[in-house]
């Protein structure tokens, strides 16, 4: 076995899918070099993709922010230098090849997965920290130490050990999402947390193929308004980071930010097959106001005191894998305020749009995607990985779109509200079922958005900011909403059954004083009456309409009269057909 092997620059590691969505694996300079020729990079999962595609950027920033397309000699002196750049770039629909081989010759001996000095993204001193075994290297197996972890897609041989080409794969994803679970080897050093990539509510753009997504992500300027200082990747410095839990200053070059060693790593074999790895806590700073980083979303964690002082301290947020991408389209696409902070890449499309020399066309789809892992408790184990992604005309991040955002916004905070109705919906129900089933609310809800989620999707991404009137596209939405609402509360009153039509008294608390509590009768028709009248307010119809067609139409109940006992009688009815309500 030799103690020098396997060169990234020349080995075929990088998992890309072709035009033809057939997946291959390819040497790193041919990724870069053939990219406008693939879709996009194929790894095991879209968090190592995530890795991936921040270790390319850095290759990307660190020659272009130093040569031109022609390898000649021009370092950024102003921010239109930088945007010119990305503009000759663009234009050209690849990646020139002479700079980038050129550069990447000249650390070709930084690039050896297995080296007794500079292996690869790892440290030799690294081989006294808590040892794993390949199962935990592989983030599509099911097991670490006593842990379950992701999936349980391998046995046997798989289990015990990855290929090069894989270990090389996972170093990258291990470094940016490693969870807290090893323990220092020092003593009274500081938590370094999750990797960095863990701590991110991470967000890049998408284009048609690989190489305008990493053009799109390629933010020459930080949040598009200033320069960079002078790129610097990990394998560029003269002697690496070794030392256990080391805080560093908080990058202020993109190269070194997307390179960050957030773990010392050494990887173990036997063979040709890595069987494991050590791994000691590695390079942090503080979170707080780190906007050097791109890729994530922020939040305000302390909005309220923050409004008091005045002074606003933003952190990564991470996404919630329970929730919907489009959900969060107000804190990471909408303009901001004192209190929210757009992703530097959403800002960079946006600056990229209202350059009117730039050839990134208005009327083309973008899509931006999310991935991430959900952590267990401190972030001690990884529970799940998940992703999602949103599509929209470019437009709606330039000056077209502007005037779009809080339409937008408003929409999606109507269907937070219709979430509520269906939810309490679903609660009264249940009591009037004579079942007080606290889950009930929590499951119409999902099964609300999990309605609307393709509906939503493409209403948005059907938006021309250029030639439709705002109005009629909130119309539309608002009388899909309408409907998809009405037809699942419906439904959910249909499989309430007889029981809960019949109904059932239950004792509630009046909010006074010394805890008083009233009788209430719960009917599916009553709850299915307040839902509908909430219904109305929150989506009215433009052209008129009353209770009685909302009843008619959807089907369920309909009045028959007063009774001295319930104030209205109800019987069950057919819906009306579309033909006969028009």
């Amino acid at each position: 076995m030799k103690q020098i092997e396997y060169n990234l620059l020349e080995e075929r590691w990088v998992r890309v899918r072709g035009q033809d969505y057939t997946v291959q694996e390819v040497s790193l300079p041919d990724a870069l070099l053939h990219a406008h020729e693939y879709r996009d990079l194929a790894g095991e999962l879209p968090t190592q993709d995530a890795a991936m595609l921040r270790l390319l950027l850095a290759v990307l920033h660190t020659v272009f922010s130093r040569v031109d397309e022609n390898g000649t000699p021009a370092p950024f002196e102003e921010t239109d230098d930088a945007l010119t750049r990305w503009e000759e770039l663009y234009k050209l629909g690849h990646f020139p090849e002479a700079p980038i081989r050129a550069y990447l010759e000249q650390w070709r001996d930084r690039f050896w997965l297995f080296h007794p000095e500079r292996p690869f993204w790892q440290v030799p001193e690294a081989k006294i920290g808590t040892e794993y075994t390949a199962s935990k290297l592989n983030g599509e197996l099911s097991e670490s130490s006593n842990k379950l972890r992701l999936f349980s897609s391998y046995a046997g041989e798989g289990k015990e050990g990855l290929t090069y080409a894989q270990a090389a794969r996972w170093l990258l994803s291990v470094n940016g999402y490693d969870d807290t679970s090893a323990k220092p080897k020092g003593k009274g050093l500081p938590s370094v947390g999750a990797g960095w990539l863990g701590k991110l509510g991470y967000i890049q753009a998408q284009g048609s193929n690989l190489f305008e997504t990493l053009m799109l992500n390629l933010t020459l300027l930080q949040d598009g308004v200033k320069l960079w200082g002078e790129n610097h990747p990990c394998w560029e410095l003269d002697e690496p980071r070794s030392a256990e839990r080391t805080e560093i200053a908080l990058p202020d070059n993109p190269a070194q930010l997307l390179t960050l060693q957030s773990r010392r790593l050494l990887l173990d074999r036997e063979g040709e097959i890595v069987t494991g790895f050590s791994l000691l806590g590695g390079d942090f700073f503080p979170r707080e106001n780190a906007f050097a980083e791109q890729m994530t979303v922020w939040r305000d964690p302390d909005a309220q005191k923050s409004k008091k002082t005045g002074q606003v301290t933003f952190v990564p947020s991470r996404h919630d894998p329970a929730k919907q991408f489009w959900r969060e389209f107000p804190a990471v696409f909408c303009e901001e305020g004192e209190s929210v902070r757009r992703p530097g890449v959403v800002r960079w499309v946006e600056m990229l749009q209202n350059d009117p020399d730039c050839p990134l066309e208005r009327k083309r789809l973008i899509r931006f995607a999310i991935s991430g892992m959900k952590y267990g408790d401190k972030d001690f184990f990884v529970n799940d990985s998940f992703s999602d992604s949103l599509t929209f005309q470019a437009a709606l991040l330039g000056e077209l779109g502007r005037r779009w955002t809080v339409p937008i916004r408003d929409e999606i905070g109507r269907c937070e509200r219709a979430a509520q109705y269906v939810g309490r919906l679903a609660w009264e129900l249940s009591l009037a079922a004579g079942d007080k089933n606290d889950t009930s609310a929590e499951s119409a809800r999902t099964q609300f958005y999990f309605t609307i989620d393709q509906p939503f999707r493409l209403w948005l991404q059907s938006i021309d900011p250029e030639t439709d009137k705002l109005d009629e596209k909130a119309d539309e939405w608002q009388e899909k909403a309408r409907k998809l609402a009405a037809e699942l509360g419906r439904q959910m009153v249909e499989r309430a059954g007889n029981a809960a039509f019949v109904g059932h008294r239950v004792e509630v608390k009046t909010g006074g004083k010394k805890d008083e509590k009233k009788t209430v009768l719960y009917t599916a028709p009553k709850a299915y009456n307040s839902f509908l009248y909430n219904l109305r307010k929150l989506y009215p119809k433009k052209e008129g309409g009353t209770a009685e067609w909302w009843l008619r139409s959807t089907g369920v109940y309909r009045s028959t009269g007063r009774s001295s006992t319930t104030s209205v009688k109800w019987t069950r009815q057919p819906p009306v057909s579309s033909r006969a309500t028009a």
